[in-house]
């Protein structure tokens, strides 16, 4: 039998009345139909995080731990001057190791470019933090009221055709740098 894939779902918004709770609702509504795929949600509001680089604080003892425990990651993000999150990138900069060796795929939504700036800067903070981008994306251009707030979408059918296409390569990346990162921990290889 083939073990599951620890899928953890990273927020990429923290603003008030964010469609980013929507977006993700979509996206587990989505990953059901995937029974090897076990998913954790992670919303950094749900840490209480320091408001600076705190490494020893507890909150982002909590949030390595959850990342480290992560076969592999969407971030669901959205594009602000585009651009991702101050909060995504304070995330992404508090811990470092359970990034790598792990592949990234993205969800992005924004006006007309769908979020994909911002998914382009971040294949740059990834590449960073030694974490495998996956090419495939799902991006939603102008998704105001096209999600329901159960996640539910309007005209979802070209959105899950991207979705199952991402989703098939990141498990190939994750069946694949699993076993390696099992072998010889990403950490152990020198320059």
């Amino acid at each position: 039998m083939t073990e599951p894939t620890r899928l953890a779902i990273l927020y990429g918004s923290t603003r008030k009345g964010r469609l980013c709770d929507r977006v993700v609702n979509w996206v587990v509504r989505e990953l059901a139909h995937y029974p090897l795929i076990d998913i954790d949600i992670i919303d950094p509001l749900d840490f209480g995080l320091p408001v600076h680089h705190d490494g020893e604080h507890p909150a982002v003892a909590a949030l390595a731990a959850r990342l480290s425990d992560a076969d592999a990651f969407i971030v669901v993000t959205p594009e602000y001057n585009h651009s991702f999150t101050g909060s995504l990138k304070f995330v992404l900069d508090l811990v470092y190791e359970p990034w790598q060796g792990k592949p990234v795929a993205f969800v992005s939504y924004g006006g007309i470019s769908g979020g994909l700036r911002a998914v382009e800067q971040l294949r740059l903070v990834f590449a960073e933090l030694h974490a495998v981008t996956v090419r495939d994306t799902v991006s939603f251009a102008n998704p105001w009221g096209r999600f329901a707030e159960d996640g539910s979408l309007e005209n979802p059918i070209e959105a899950r055709q991207s979705l199952v296409r991402m989703i098939a390569r990141l498990h190939w990346w994750s069946a694949a740098l699993k076993p390696a990162r099992e072998t010889r921990p990403y950490r152990s290889v020198a320059a």
